[in-house]
This record gives structure tokens, C-alpha cells and sequence, in this order.
């Protein structure tokens, strides 16, 4: 059995990592690039950094920020955000990220997953999802959850492995931010049909929650932010947690 990884998730503004609720009142939780050093040092088996901004005022993703992080951290990170073309990924790899992650830009056009995978190879490209449940069916939701589209949920994720995804983030926005768990029972439905790897997001709020989230759903990987930024969780204590209830950790 593979270990399972605990990933905190820094989403960027203005190079300053931010954090709100279901994604509006963002709260300042500090430097990037001294936060990813934390990380590292707690224990995170990876990082992800995600431009919040960058889609929805079509920004790219900084540079600048993928070298620094680079030059400070030493377990593999993924970037995204304003990644819309080869070009966009290859100078972010090239910086020192480990993997990009994509979002609206894949929705919008799917073959952008193929290039990138072709290009670059598949364990380099993170396909993200934002969910919402609207009238009993999970919508994909396109640049940070602001905007709904008409693709069911699973049908895209099976789309995006079949196009060559290597990962999929998958975060519900109906739990994101509000520390009430993962769901559960969705992400174990797309977990159970899919054979690449699944990273949960959205909803965490205490070491039991990831607990759940592994046990019930089974996934590859649980991702979470504000708890792990204010050190209302802290990577050590959570690892012993899952030990403790038999879940392998790194």
C-alpha cells in the first residue's frame, strides 16, 4: 500500500498567501515562500501553490515565486494558476516546479491536458477540479468556483485521465472553508472509477476529519489550508493520528 500524503495547499494573491472561506474574504496567512519552508521542515510530503487571481484577472503565475520556493524547499511542489498554453507550463517546470496544475484552462480546452501530457509526461500534470453540488448533481465550476458550467463532475474527471491527467485535485466548494470534513462519500464515487491518483480538498477542520477522508474514501492524498497556516493542525501530530488508526504515512 502506497503512504498516503498530507499536502497544505497555499493559495496565492498579490504573493502573499491567502486563505478565505468557500473562497471570498481572504485572510492574509503570510509569506509563501517562508510558510513552504515550515512545511518542509513539519514534515508535508508536497506543496501546492495555487494563484487565485491569476485566472480571473488573467495573470500568469509568477516566476519569481516558483524559483524562490525552489531554492528554499526540498520536497516536490505543484503550481497553478494562469497556466493556458506548453509555454506557460514549461517555464514554470523549468523554474523548479515539480508538477503544474490546471483548472479552467483545461475545461475550456481539453486538448491542453494531451499537449501537456505529451509534452512533458503525464506524472507533470495535475488536473483540478472545483465541484459543486447544485440540484442533487455534482457541476464542474470554472475560474475559482465563480462560475458554473453544464459538465457533470465525473464525466470531465474520466475525460481528464483519459486525455492523460497523472493526478486529479479534486475540492468540493460546498465544504471548502467551512471545517465541517471532506465529502466523503463524493470523492470515494470518484475515487472507486478512477485509476490515477485522487487528492481531496475542501473541508478540512481536525486531524479526525483526514482520518475519515482516508478510511471512507480511500484517496491518495488529502490537502488542506488554513488549519495547517494558523497551526490549528500541526503535520507531526496529524501523521502520529493516522498511524494511530493504521493509515501508513511517510
Amino acid at each position: 500500500m502506497l503512504a498516503k500524503r498530507i499536502i497544505p495547499c497555499l493559495d496565492v494573491k498579490d504573493g502573499r498567501t491567502v486563505k478565505g472561506v468557500n473562497f471570498v474574504d481572504l485572510r492574509d496567512a503570510g509569506d509563501p515562500v517562508e510558510l513552504a519552508w515550515q512545511y518542509s521542515r513539519q514534515g508535508a510530503d508536497e506543496l501546492i501553490f495555487l494563484d487565485i487571481t491569476a485566472t480571473h484577472e488573467r495573470r500568469k503565475t509568477t516566476v519569481e515565486l516558483v524559483k524562490a520556493v525552489a531554492r528554499q524547499v526540498n520536497i516536490p511542489f505543484t503550481i497553478g494558476g494562469g497556466i493556458n498554453e506548453l509555454a506557460d507550463a514549461d517555464i514554470l517546470l523549468h523554474s523548479g516546479a515539480d508538477k503544474i496544475s490546471i483548472n479552467s484552462a483545461a475545461v475550456r480546452n481539453p486538448a491542453l491536458i494531451n499537449e501537456l501530457a505529451d509534452a512533458f509526461g503525464i506524472q507533470f500534470v495535475v488536473v483540478a477540479v472545483d465541484t459543486r453540488n447544485v440540484g442533487g448533481k455534482n457541476f464542474v465550476h470554472l475560474n475559482g468556483g465563480r462560475l458554473k458550467t453544464d459538465i457533470e463532475t465525473e464525466d470531465w474527471i474520466k475525460e481528464a485521465e483519459n486525455r492523460g491527467a497523472g493526478e486529479i485535485l479534486l475540492t468540493s466548494m460546498d465544504h471548502d472553508g467551512t471545517k465541517n470534513g471532506f465529502d466523503c462519500a463524493f470523492l470515494k464515487k470518484i475515487n472507486d472509477n478512477l485509476s490515477i491518483p485522487l487528492i481531496a480538498s475542501g473541508g478540512a477542520g481536525n486531524r479526525q476529519h483526514f482520518v475519515d477522508v482516508f478510511q471512507q474514501s480511500n484517496v491518495d492524498a488529502a490537502l488542506a489550508a488554513s488549519v495547517f497556516h494558523y497551526g490549528e493542525i500541526l503535520i507531526p501530530d496529524l501523521k502520529a493520528e493516522l498511524r494511530r488508526h493504521g493509515i501508513e504515512v511517510r
